[in-house]
Protein backbone atom coordinates (compact mmCIF):
# COMPACT_ATOMS: atom_id res chain seq x y z
CA UNK A 1 0.00 0.00 0.00
CA UNK A 2 1.26 3.93 -0.65
CA UNK A 3 2.12 5.54 2.42
CA UNK A 4 2.04 8.92 0.63
CA UNK A 5 0.00 11.24 3.05
CA UNK A 6 -3.27 12.54 1.38
CA UNK A 7 -2.43 16.20 0.48
CA UNK A 8 -4.66 19.31 1.54
CA UNK A 9 -6.62 20.81 -1.90
CA UNK A 10 -5.44 23.92 -1.06
CA UNK A 11 -2.01 22.50 -2.06
CA UNK A 12 -2.60 21.22 -5.19
CA UNK A 13 -3.23 23.14 -8.07
CA UNK A 14 -7.04 22.54 -8.80
CA UNK A 15 -6.03 22.65 -12.78
CA UNK A 16 -2.97 20.39 -12.24
CA UNK A 17 -5.44 17.96 -10.21
CA UNK A 18 -7.79 17.45 -12.81
CA UNK A 19 -5.11 17.12 -15.28
CA UNK A 20 -3.63 14.22 -13.34
CA UNK A 21 -7.58 12.90 -12.95
CA UNK A 22 -8.03 12.84 -16.92
CA UNK A 23 -4.46 11.54 -17.18
CA UNK A 24 -5.25 8.38 -15.02
CA UNK A 25 -8.89 7.78 -16.51
CA UNK A 26 -7.67 8.30 -19.93
CA UNK A 27 -4.30 6.72 -20.21
CA UNK A 28 -2.24 5.23 -17.73
CA UNK A 29 -4.28 2.32 -16.97
CA UNK A 30 -3.56 -0.74 -16.23
CA UNK A 31 -2.02 0.39 -13.16
CA UNK A 32 -0.74 -1.93 -10.13
CA UNK A 33 -2.26 0.55 -7.89
CA UNK A 34 -5.75 1.47 -7.12
CA UNK A 35 -7.05 5.14 -9.15
CA UNK A 36 -7.24 6.68 -5.66
CA UNK A 37 -3.42 5.65 -4.97
CA UNK A 38 -2.19 6.67 -8.48
CA UNK A 39 -3.89 10.02 -7.30
CA UNK A 40 -2.28 10.26 -4.42
CA UNK A 41 1.39 9.46 -5.85
CA UNK A 42 0.45 12.78 -8.96
CA UNK A 43 -0.24 15.02 -6.30
CA UNK A 44 2.98 14.39 -4.87
CA UNK A 45 4.40 15.19 -8.30
CA UNK A 46 2.21 18.27 -7.85
CA UNK A 47 3.64 19.43 -4.81
CA UNK A 48 6.83 18.53 -5.33
CA UNK A 49 7.33 20.40 -9.00
CA UNK A 50 5.73 23.59 -7.45
CA UNK A 51 9.25 25.54 -7.31
CA UNK A 52 10.22 24.36 -10.93
CA UNK A 53 6.85 25.37 -12.82
CA UNK A 54 7.59 27.07 -15.43
CA UNK A 55 10.84 25.59 -16.42
CA UNK A 56 11.88 23.76 -19.54
CA UNK A 57 14.24 21.12 -19.23
CA UNK A 58 15.57 18.76 -21.80
CA UNK A 59 16.25 14.81 -21.73
CA UNK A 60 17.70 12.68 -24.34
CA UNK A 61 17.22 8.86 -25.26
CA UNK A 62 17.92 6.30 -28.16
CA UNK A 63 14.80 5.29 -30.36
CA UNK A 64 12.95 2.45 -29.42
CA UNK A 65 9.03 2.72 -29.09
CA UNK A 66 9.23 2.48 -25.15
CA UNK A 67 10.72 6.18 -25.30
CA UNK A 68 9.07 7.44 -28.11
CA UNK A 69 6.09 6.72 -25.94
CA UNK A 70 7.91 8.86 -22.74
CA UNK A 71 8.89 11.51 -25.19
CA UNK A 72 5.58 12.01 -27.13
CA UNK A 73 2.48 11.01 -24.24
CA UNK A 74 4.63 11.16 -20.93
CA UNK A 75 6.10 14.43 -21.60
CA UNK A 76 2.63 15.73 -22.60
CA UNK A 77 1.52 14.47 -19.04
CA UNK A 78 3.93 15.90 -17.09
CA UNK A 79 4.02 18.97 -18.49
CA UNK A 80 -0.55 19.19 -17.97
CA UNK A 81 0.01 17.65 -14.42
CA UNK A 82 3.73 19.52 -12.99
CA UNK A 83 3.79 22.89 -15.12
CA UNK A 84 7.57 21.70 -16.14
CA UNK A 85 7.98 21.17 -19.79
CA UNK A 86 10.07 18.50 -21.38
CA UNK A 87 11.59 17.85 -24.80
CA UNK A 88 12.76 14.38 -24.62
CA UNK A 89 15.01 13.64 -28.13
CA UNK A 90 15.02 10.43 -29.79
CA UNK A 91 18.44 10.31 -31.11
CA UNK A 92 20.80 6.62 -32.30
CA UNK A 93 21.96 4.82 -29.10
CA UNK A 94 25.83 5.86 -30.44
CA UNK A 95 25.04 9.72 -30.23
CA UNK A 96 23.98 8.89 -26.90
CA UNK A 97 26.79 8.10 -25.73
CA UNK A 98 28.56 11.10 -27.14
CA UNK A 99 26.44 13.40 -25.92
CA UNK A 100 27.73 12.25 -22.70
CA UNK A 101 31.44 12.11 -23.76
CA UNK A 102 31.17 15.98 -24.56
CA UNK A 103 29.16 16.61 -21.23
CA UNK A 104 32.10 15.09 -19.20
CA UNK A 105 35.08 16.36 -21.15
CA UNK A 106 33.75 19.97 -21.69
CA UNK A 107 31.52 20.52 -17.95
CA UNK A 108 28.55 22.05 -20.09
CA UNK A 109 25.05 21.05 -19.66
CA UNK A 110 24.30 19.35 -22.86
CA UNK A 111 21.20 17.54 -21.49
CA UNK A 112 19.56 17.49 -18.28
CA UNK A 113 19.46 14.15 -17.62
CA UNK A 114 20.48 10.75 -19.93
CA UNK A 115 18.88 7.14 -20.82
CA UNK A 116 21.63 5.57 -21.04
CA UNK A 117 22.67 1.93 -21.19
CA UNK A 118 23.85 0.48 -17.62
CA UNK A 119 26.68 -1.02 -19.47
CA UNK A 120 28.50 2.22 -18.68
CA UNK A 121 28.36 1.17 -15.11
CA UNK A 122 31.89 0.91 -14.62
CA UNK A 123 32.37 4.24 -16.40
CA UNK A 124 30.09 5.70 -14.42
CA UNK A 125 30.80 4.49 -10.92
CA UNK A 126 34.71 5.39 -11.91
CA UNK A 127 34.67 8.70 -13.42
CA UNK A 128 33.48 11.57 -11.05
CA UNK A 129 31.02 12.98 -13.54
CA UNK A 130 27.88 10.95 -12.84
CA UNK A 131 25.44 11.50 -9.79
CA UNK A 132 25.49 8.76 -6.99
CA UNK A 133 22.02 8.07 -6.73
CA UNK A 134 21.80 6.43 -3.17
CA UNK A 135 23.24 9.14 -1.39
CA UNK A 136 21.19 12.04 -4.02
CA UNK A 137 18.15 10.36 -2.58
CA UNK A 138 19.28 10.86 0.78
CA UNK A 139 20.21 14.18 0.33
CA UNK A 140 20.07 16.95 -2.55
CA UNK A 141 17.70 14.71 -4.21
CA UNK A 142 15.27 13.95 -1.08
CA UNK A 143 12.87 16.51 -1.76
CA UNK A 144 12.13 15.51 -5.23
CA UNK A 145 12.40 11.91 -4.66
CA UNK A 146 8.86 10.08 -4.75
CA UNK A 147 8.55 8.42 -1.39
CA UNK A 148 6.81 5.32 -3.75
CA UNK A 149 9.44 5.12 -5.93
CA UNK A 150 10.12 1.82 -4.68
CA UNK A 151 13.53 0.67 -5.70
CA UNK A 152 13.72 -2.72 -4.54
CA UNK A 153 10.93 -3.79 -7.17
CA UNK A 154 13.25 -2.38 -10.40
CA UNK A 155 14.64 -5.85 -11.92
CA UNK A 156 17.48 -4.25 -13.43
CA UNK A 157 18.88 -2.79 -9.99
CA UNK A 158 21.63 -5.07 -9.81
CA UNK A 159 22.97 -4.36 -13.38
CA UNK A 160 22.79 -0.34 -12.13
CA UNK A 161 25.02 -0.63 -9.10
CA UNK A 162 28.38 0.37 -8.72
CA UNK A 163 30.94 -2.39 -6.29
CA UNK A 164 30.61 0.19 -3.76
CA UNK A 165 26.96 -0.62 -3.13
CA UNK A 166 25.54 2.62 -5.05
CA UNK A 167 23.14 2.75 -7.08
CA UNK A 168 24.43 5.17 -9.74
CA UNK A 169 21.37 4.72 -12.55
CA UNK A 170 17.69 4.35 -12.32
CA UNK A 171 16.38 1.76 -15.02
CA UNK A 172 13.76 2.94 -17.42
CA UNK A 173 13.43 -0.28 -19.70
CA UNK A 174 14.75 -3.58 -19.99
CA UNK A 175 15.33 -5.67 -22.55
CA UNK A 176 17.15 -9.30 -23.24
CA UNK A 177 18.85 -11.05 -26.14
CA UNK A 178 17.48 -14.25 -26.06
CA UNK A 179 16.69 -17.19 -28.82
CA UNK A 180 13.83 -16.70 -31.23
CA UNK A 181 12.14 -19.69 -33.31
CA UNK A 182 9.59 -20.31 -35.67
CA UNK A 183 7.64 -22.46 -33.06
CA UNK A 184 5.17 -23.87 -36.10
CA UNK A 185 7.71 -25.45 -37.94
CA UNK A 186 9.64 -26.89 -35.29
CA UNK A 187 6.34 -28.55 -34.39
CA UNK A 188 5.92 -30.11 -37.99
CA UNK A 189 5.68 -34.23 -37.92
CA UNK A 190 7.42 -34.49 -41.15
CA UNK A 191 10.39 -31.58 -40.00
CA UNK A 192 10.75 -33.41 -36.77
CA UNK A 193 11.16 -36.76 -38.28
CA UNK A 194 13.42 -35.76 -41.18
CA UNK A 195 15.57 -34.40 -38.78
CA UNK A 196 16.16 -36.79 -36.24
CA UNK A 197 16.26 -38.96 -38.80
CA UNK A 198 19.43 -36.86 -39.92
CA UNK A 199 20.99 -35.68 -36.38
CA UNK A 200 20.10 -38.40 -34.17
CA UNK A 201 18.56 -35.95 -31.47
CA UNK A 202 14.74 -34.39 -31.12
CA UNK A 203 14.45 -30.98 -33.26
CA UNK A 204 13.77 -28.14 -30.41
CA UNK A 205 14.55 -25.16 -28.65
CA UNK A 206 18.78 -25.55 -29.08
CA UNK A 207 20.85 -25.71 -25.00
CA UNK A 208 24.29 -25.53 -27.13
CA UNK A 209 25.77 -23.94 -30.21
CA UNK A 210 26.35 -27.51 -32.17
CA UNK A 211 22.24 -27.91 -32.14
CA UNK A 212 21.86 -24.27 -33.09
CA UNK A 213 24.59 -25.00 -36.01
CA UNK A 214 22.62 -28.51 -37.03
CA UNK A 215 19.40 -26.37 -37.09
CA UNK A 216 20.76 -23.90 -39.31
CA UNK A 217 21.83 -26.56 -41.64
CA UNK A 218 19.13 -28.50 -42.09
CA UNK A 219 16.27 -25.55 -42.60
CA UNK A 220 18.88 -23.71 -44.96
CA UNK A 221 20.09 -26.85 -46.75
CA UNK A 222 17.40 -29.69 -46.41
CA UNK A 223 14.20 -27.89 -46.24
CA UNK A 224 15.22 -24.80 -48.16
CA UNK A 225 11.71 -24.16 -48.83
CA UNK A 226 8.59 -24.02 -46.76
CA UNK A 227 4.93 -23.15 -48.80
CA UNK A 228 6.70 -22.63 -52.19
CA UNK A 229 8.73 -19.51 -50.30
CA UNK A 230 12.55 -19.97 -49.97
CA UNK A 231 13.48 -20.21 -46.34
CA UNK A 232 16.92 -19.88 -44.38
CA UNK A 233 18.21 -20.97 -40.79
CA UNK A 234 19.64 -18.22 -38.94
CA UNK A 235 19.76 -14.75 -39.26
CA UNK A 236 22.10 -11.72 -38.33
CA UNK A 237 24.22 -8.75 -39.61
CA UNK A 238 27.54 -7.97 -40.75
CA UNK A 239 27.96 -4.31 -41.76
CA UNK A 240 31.04 -2.32 -40.19
CA UNK A 241 29.15 -0.27 -38.27
CA UNK A 242 29.11 0.92 -34.77
CA UNK A 243 26.40 -1.49 -34.24
CA UNK A 244 28.54 -4.63 -35.08
CA UNK A 245 30.42 -3.62 -31.78
CA UNK A 246 27.33 -4.22 -29.92
CA UNK A 247 26.49 -7.51 -31.87
CA UNK A 248 29.86 -8.74 -29.68
CA UNK A 249 30.32 -6.96 -26.19
CA UNK A 250 26.05 -7.66 -26.13
CA UNK A 251 27.87 -10.73 -24.60
CA UNK A 252 28.89 -12.98 -27.39
CA UNK A 253 31.94 -13.80 -26.06
CA UNK A 254 30.19 -14.96 -22.85
CA UNK A 255 27.85 -17.34 -24.97
CA UNK A 256 30.07 -19.05 -26.07
CA UNK A 257 31.98 -19.72 -22.44
CA UNK A 258 35.22 -16.91 -22.79
CA UNK A 259 34.32 -15.47 -19.39
CA UNK A 260 34.29 -16.90 -15.84
CA UNK A 261 31.52 -18.02 -13.71
CA UNK A 262 29.30 -15.58 -11.80
CA UNK A 263 26.25 -13.36 -11.76
CA UNK A 264 25.65 -10.35 -13.02
CA UNK A 265 28.91 -10.35 -14.46
CA UNK A 266 31.90 -13.15 -14.64
CA UNK A 267 35.20 -12.92 -12.15
CA UNK A 268 38.05 -12.01 -12.37
CA UNK A 269 37.01 -12.01 -16.20
CA UNK A 270 33.98 -10.30 -17.52
CA UNK A 271 32.20 -11.14 -21.21
CA UNK A 272 34.68 -8.13 -22.62
CA UNK A 273 37.31 -10.94 -21.74
CA UNK A 274 38.71 -7.66 -18.80
CA UNK A 275 40.11 -9.45 -15.96
CA UNK A 276 39.96 -7.37 -12.94
CA UNK A 277 42.05 -7.70 -9.51
CA UNK A 278 39.13 -6.63 -6.57
CA UNK A 279 37.88 -3.27 -9.11
CA UNK A 280 40.75 -2.68 -10.52
CA UNK A 281 41.35 -3.54 -14.46
CA UNK A 282 44.19 -5.66 -14.78
CA UNK A 283 44.39 -6.38 -18.72
CA UNK A 284 42.19 -7.47 -21.29
CA UNK A 285 44.92 -10.00 -23.71
CA UNK A 286 45.81 -13.35 -22.20
CA UNK A 287 49.13 -12.71 -22.02
CA UNK A 288 47.97 -10.50 -19.02
CA UNK A 289 45.61 -12.55 -17.90
CA UNK A 290 42.58 -11.59 -19.95
CA UNK A 291 40.59 -13.34 -22.48
CA UNK A 292 39.55 -11.31 -25.07
CA UNK A 293 41.98 -13.06 -27.56
CA UNK A 294 41.30 -16.31 -26.27
CA UNK A 295 40.52 -19.60 -27.61
CA UNK A 296 36.92 -19.05 -26.84
CA UNK A 297 37.19 -15.32 -28.17
CA UNK A 298 37.96 -16.67 -31.45
CA UNK A 299 35.87 -19.44 -31.77
CA UNK A 300 32.66 -16.87 -30.83
CA UNK A 301 33.56 -14.86 -34.17
CA UNK A 302 34.81 -17.67 -36.31
CA UNK A 303 31.07 -19.37 -35.61
CA UNK A 304 29.22 -15.35 -35.90
CA UNK A 305 31.65 -15.37 -39.45
CA UNK A 306 30.56 -18.82 -40.46
CA UNK A 307 27.12 -19.04 -39.89
CA UNK A 308 26.31 -15.35 -41.90
CA UNK A 309 27.64 -16.68 -44.80
CA UNK A 310 26.33 -20.24 -45.02
CA UNK A 311 23.28 -19.93 -43.52
CA UNK A 312 21.65 -16.24 -43.36
CA UNK A 313 19.83 -14.79 -46.09
CA UNK A 314 21.00 -12.96 -48.98
CA UNK A 315 21.93 -9.45 -48.02
CA UNK A 316 22.44 -10.11 -44.11
CA UNK A 317 26.26 -10.07 -44.77
CA UNK A 318 25.77 -6.37 -45.32
CA UNK A 319 23.05 -5.29 -43.02
CA UNK A 320 23.39 -3.05 -40.09
CA UNK A 321 21.57 -3.81 -36.67
CA UNK A 322 18.41 -1.83 -38.06
CA UNK A 323 18.20 -3.13 -41.52
CA UNK A 324 18.11 -6.91 -40.51
CA UNK A 325 15.19 -6.19 -37.86
CA UNK A 326 12.35 -6.38 -40.47
CA UNK A 327 13.80 -9.76 -41.64
CA UNK A 328 12.14 -11.72 -39.31
CA UNK A 329 8.92 -10.41 -39.65
CA UNK A 330 9.02 -11.56 -43.53
CA UNK A 331 8.12 -15.19 -42.37
CA UNK A 332 11.62 -16.80 -44.25
CA UNK A 333 13.68 -18.10 -41.20
CA UNK A 334 13.58 -20.46 -39.05
CA UNK A 335 15.88 -19.18 -35.79
CA UNK A 336 17.53 -16.15 -34.79
CA UNK A 337 20.39 -16.99 -32.04
CA UNK A 338 20.67 -13.30 -31.33
CA UNK A 339 17.39 -11.66 -31.00
CA UNK A 340 16.47 -8.83 -28.70
CA UNK A 341 12.96 -8.77 -27.44
CA UNK A 342 13.26 -5.05 -27.55
CA UNK A 343 11.08 -6.08 -31.01
CA UNK A 344 8.44 -8.09 -29.81
CA UNK A 345 6.13 -5.49 -29.98
CA UNK A 346 6.81 -4.87 -33.73
CA UNK A 347 6.66 -9.15 -34.51
CA UNK A 348 3.02 -9.55 -32.76
CA UNK A 349 1.81 -6.99 -35.33
CA UNK A 350 -1.43 -8.76 -36.72
CA UNK A 351 -1.39 -9.40 -40.38
CA UNK A 352 2.13 -10.16 -40.48
CA UNK A 353 3.23 -13.69 -41.92
CA UNK A 354 4.85 -14.64 -38.82
CA UNK A 355 1.39 -14.27 -36.37
CA UNK A 356 -1.63 -16.44 -36.66
CA UNK A 357 -5.44 -15.27 -37.71
CA UNK A 358 -6.16 -15.23 -34.02
CA UNK A 359 -3.12 -13.08 -33.04
CA UNK A 360 -1.24 -15.44 -31.58
CA UNK A 361 2.71 -15.92 -33.12
CA UNK A 362 3.80 -18.19 -35.24
CA UNK A 363 7.44 -17.90 -33.22
CA UNK A 364 8.49 -18.13 -29.30
CA UNK A 365 11.15 -16.95 -27.39
CA UNK A 366 13.39 -19.10 -25.60
CA UNK A 367 16.65 -19.12 -23.64
CA UNK A 368 19.63 -18.64 -25.41
CA UNK A 369 22.27 -21.85 -26.70
CA UNK A 370 25.71 -21.64 -25.06
CA UNK A 371 29.03 -22.61 -26.71
CA UNK A 372 31.46 -25.54 -25.82
CA UNK A 373 33.37 -23.49 -23.16
CA UNK A 374 30.32 -22.52 -21.32
CA UNK A 375 30.13 -23.80 -17.80
CA UNK A 376 27.12 -23.71 -15.08
CA UNK A 377 27.13 -20.79 -13.10
CA UNK A 378 28.05 -18.37 -16.10
CA UNK A 379 25.79 -15.62 -17.98
CA UNK A 380 23.89 -17.13 -20.54
CA UNK A 381 23.25 -13.79 -22.79
CA UNK A 382 22.97 -10.16 -22.38
CA UNK A 383 20.17 -7.58 -20.92
CA UNK A 384 19.86 -3.90 -21.95
CA UNK A 385 18.78 -2.11 -19.00
CA UNK A 386 18.39 1.86 -20.27
CA UNK A 387 18.31 4.29 -16.88
CA UNK A 388 18.03 7.39 -16.22
CA UNK A 389 21.61 9.25 -15.36
CA UNK A 390 21.91 12.46 -13.64
CA UNK A 391 25.86 14.56 -14.19
CA UNK A 392 27.30 16.51 -11.55
CA UNK A 393 27.71 19.38 -14.36
CA UNK A 394 23.97 19.70 -14.81
CA UNK A 395 23.23 22.28 -12.81
CA UNK A 396 20.89 21.70 -9.46
CA UNK A 397 17.94 23.05 -10.10
CA UNK A 398 17.79 21.45 -13.63
CA UNK A 399 18.87 18.36 -12.58
CA UNK A 400 15.72 18.39 -9.29
CA UNK A 401 13.63 19.24 -12.30
CA UNK A 402 15.11 16.05 -14.63
CA UNK A 403 15.23 13.85 -11.54
CA UNK A 404 11.38 14.24 -11.23
CA UNK A 405 10.25 13.44 -14.83
CA UNK A 406 12.61 10.48 -14.63
CA UNK A 407 10.80 9.35 -11.73
CA UNK A 408 7.61 10.37 -13.34
CA UNK A 409 8.30 8.07 -16.25
CA UNK A 410 8.81 4.98 -14.09
CA UNK A 411 6.05 5.29 -11.09
CA UNK A 412 3.83 2.69 -10.77
CA UNK A 413 1.30 4.88 -11.71
CA UNK A 414 2.66 4.70 -15.24
CA UNK A 415 5.38 2.25 -15.18
CA UNK A 416 2.35 -0.99 -16.16
CA UNK A 417 1.10 0.74 -19.24
CA UNK A 418 4.20 1.69 -20.77
CA UNK A 419 5.48 -1.98 -20.54
CA UNK A 420 2.35 -2.65 -22.76
CA UNK A 421 3.37 0.16 -25.04
CA UNK A 422 6.80 -0.96 -25.48
CA UNK A 423 7.07 -4.25 -24.10
CA UNK A 424 10.23 -3.76 -22.27
CA UNK A 425 9.05 -3.76 -18.17
CA UNK A 426 11.04 -2.66 -15.41
CA UNK A 427 9.38 -3.55 -12.63
CA UNK A 428 8.05 -7.12 -11.03
CA UNK A 429 5.14 -6.05 -9.80
CA UNK A 430 4.19 -4.99 -13.54
CA UNK A 431 5.51 -8.36 -14.77
CA UNK A 432 3.15 -10.21 -12.25
CA UNK A 433 0.02 -7.98 -12.80
CA UNK A 434 -2.68 -10.12 -14.18
CA UNK A 435 -3.26 -8.07 -17.49
CA UNK A 436 0.24 -9.62 -18.30
CA UNK A 437 -1.10 -13.17 -17.45
CA UNK A 438 -4.78 -12.24 -19.83
CA UNK A 439 -2.10 -10.76 -22.73
CA UNK A 440 1.35 -13.88 -22.35
CA UNK A 441 -0.47 -16.23 -25.22
CA UNK A 442 0.57 -13.54 -27.88
CA UNK A 443 3.75 -12.11 -26.63
CA UNK A 444 5.61 -15.51 -27.40
CA UNK A 445 7.26 -16.11 -24.21
CA UNK A 446 7.99 -12.73 -22.85
CA UNK A 447 6.26 -12.26 -20.00
CA UNK A 448 7.06 -16.57 -19.23
CA UNK A 449 10.34 -15.64 -18.88
CA UNK A 450 10.37 -12.31 -17.16
CA UNK A 451 8.74 -14.06 -14.36
CA UNK A 452 11.17 -16.79 -14.04
CA UNK A 453 14.30 -17.28 -12.37
CA UNK A 454 15.97 -17.69 -15.60
CA UNK A 455 16.35 -13.94 -16.45
CA UNK A 456 18.89 -13.01 -13.58
CA UNK A 457 21.54 -14.63 -16.36
CA UNK A 458 21.05 -11.98 -18.54
CA UNK A 459 22.82 -9.31 -17.52
CA UNK A 460 24.35 -5.92 -19.33
CA UNK A 461 28.38 -5.33 -19.15
CA UNK A 462 29.57 -5.01 -16.25
CA UNK A 463 31.47 -3.19 -13.84
CA UNK A 464 35.10 -3.83 -15.35
CA UNK A 465 34.45 -2.10 -18.26
CA UNK A 466 36.29 1.06 -16.82
CA UNK A 467 35.72 3.23 -20.02
CA UNK A 468 32.78 2.26 -22.36
CA UNK A 469 32.96 4.82 -25.13
CA UNK A 470 36.52 4.30 -26.00
CA UNK A 471 36.47 0.11 -25.36
CA UNK A 472 33.69 -0.15 -27.36
CA UNK A 473 34.88 1.32 -30.69
CA UNK A 474 37.10 -0.74 -30.58
CA UNK A 475 34.98 -3.64 -31.39
CA UNK A 476 33.18 -3.19 -34.52
CA UNK A 477 36.36 -1.39 -36.11
CA UNK A 478 38.29 -5.05 -35.30
CA UNK A 479 36.05 -7.46 -35.98
CA UNK A 480 34.73 -5.70 -38.76
CA UNK A 481 38.16 -6.15 -40.54
CA UNK A 482 37.69 -9.96 -40.15
CA UNK A 483 34.15 -9.72 -41.04
CA UNK A 484 35.38 -7.76 -44.74
CA UNK A 485 38.28 -10.84 -44.74
CA UNK A 486 40.82 -7.83 -44.43
CA UNK A 487 42.77 -9.93 -41.83
CA UNK A 488 42.24 -13.59 -39.75
CA UNK A 489 40.02 -14.24 -36.89
CA UNK A 490 43.06 -14.90 -34.70
CA UNK A 491 44.47 -11.43 -35.58
CA UNK A 492 41.35 -9.58 -35.27
CA UNK A 493 40.96 -10.59 -31.63
CA UNK A 494 44.63 -10.36 -31.03
CA UNK A 495 44.73 -6.63 -32.70
CA UNK A 496 41.27 -6.19 -30.07
CA UNK A 497 42.71 -7.22 -27.30
CA UNK A 498 46.31 -5.31 -27.41
CA UNK A 499 44.15 -2.29 -28.57
CA UNK A 500 42.05 -2.06 -25.47
CA UNK A 501 45.16 -3.01 -23.21
CA UNK A 502 46.90 0.55 -24.71
CA UNK A 503 43.69 2.09 -23.47
CA UNK A 504 43.46 0.46 -19.93
CA UNK A 505 47.48 1.41 -20.09
CA UNK A 506 46.20 5.13 -21.21
CA UNK A 507 44.01 5.18 -18.45
CA UNK A 508 46.31 3.83 -15.84
CA UNK A 509 48.73 6.29 -16.45
CA UNK A 510 46.44 9.29 -16.60
CA UNK A 511 45.39 8.56 -13.01
CA UNK A 512 41.88 9.65 -13.13
CA UNK A 513 39.75 6.84 -12.19
CA UNK A 514 40.71 6.64 -8.73
CA UNK A 515 41.26 3.76 -6.31
CA UNK A 516 39.09 1.62 -8.87
CA UNK A 517 41.21 2.80 -12.33
CA UNK A 518 43.18 0.49 -14.58
CA UNK A 519 46.42 -0.97 -12.92
CA UNK A 520 47.81 -3.22 -15.17
CA UNK A 521 49.49 -7.11 -15.09
CA UNK A 522 52.78 -7.21 -16.55
CA UNK A 523 52.74 -9.60 -19.99
CA UNK A 524 53.72 -13.41 -19.29
CA UNK A 525 53.56 -16.46 -21.73
CA UNK A 526 50.02 -17.18 -22.55
CA UNK A 527 50.27 -20.65 -21.89
CA UNK A 528 50.74 -19.72 -17.90
CA UNK A 529 47.40 -17.76 -17.84
CA UNK A 530 46.01 -20.56 -20.01
CA UNK A 531 46.76 -23.38 -17.78
CA UNK A 532 45.28 -22.02 -14.38
CA UNK A 533 41.87 -22.72 -13.66
CA UNK A 534 38.95 -20.60 -14.85
CA UNK A 535 38.99 -17.80 -17.93
CA UNK A 536 40.98 -17.08 -20.33
CA UNK A 537 40.22 -21.28 -20.72
CA UNK A 538 42.41 -23.62 -23.14
CA UNK A 539 41.24 -24.34 -26.69
CA UNK A 540 39.37 -27.30 -26.65
CA UNK A 541 39.95 -30.51 -28.37
CA UNK A 542 36.22 -30.77 -29.57
CA UNK A 543 34.95 -27.46 -30.54
CA UNK A 544 31.28 -29.46 -31.49
CA UNK A 545 29.89 -31.59 -28.94
CA UNK A 546 26.68 -33.16 -29.34
CA UNK A 547 23.95 -30.99 -30.14
CA UNK A 548 21.47 -31.23 -27.32
CA UNK A 549 17.96 -29.65 -27.62
CA UNK A 550 14.89 -29.21 -25.39
CA UNK A 551 11.17 -29.10 -25.58
CA UNK A 552 9.95 -25.90 -25.99
CA UNK A 553 6.21 -26.28 -24.13
CA UNK A 554 8.20 -28.56 -21.60
CA UNK A 555 11.01 -25.72 -20.78
CA UNK A 556 7.62 -23.07 -20.45
CA UNK A 557 6.17 -25.44 -17.85
CA UNK A 558 9.72 -25.09 -16.02
CA UNK A 559 9.32 -21.75 -15.79
CA UNK A 560 5.76 -21.27 -15.01
CA UNK A 561 6.96 -23.35 -11.84
CA UNK A 562 9.26 -20.92 -10.86
CA UNK A 563 13.00 -23.40 -11.87
CA UNK A 564 15.35 -22.49 -14.52
CA UNK A 565 14.63 -25.13 -17.19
Amino acid sequence: MLTIAFLSLASVGMADKKAAEKWIDSEFQPSTLSKAEQMKEMEWFIKAAAPFKGMEIKVVSETIPTHEYESKVLAKAFYEITGIKVTHDLIQEGDVIEKLQVQFQSGENVFDAYINDSDLIGTHFRSGHVVNLTDWMAGEGKSVTLPTLDIDDFMGKSFTTGPDGKLYQLPDQQFANLYWFRYDWFQKPELKKAFKAKYGYELGVPVNWSAYEDIAEFFSEDVREIDGKAIYGHMDYGKKAPDLGWRFTDAWLSMAGAGDKGLPNGKPVDEWGIRVDGCKPVGSSVARGGATNGPAAKYALRKYMEWLRKYAPPGALGMDFYQSLPSLAKGNVAQQIFWYTAFTASMVEEGTPVVNADGTPKWRMAPSPHGPYWEEGQKLGYQDCGSWTLLKSTPLKRRQAAWLFAQFCVAKTVSLKKAHVGLTPIRDSDIRDKSFTERAPKLGGLVEFYRSPARVAWTPTGTNVPDYPKLSQLWWQNIGEAVAGEVTVSTAMDNLAKEQDKILMRLERAGILGACGPKLNEERDEAYWLNQPGSPKAKLANEKPQGETVDYDQLIQAWKAGKVK
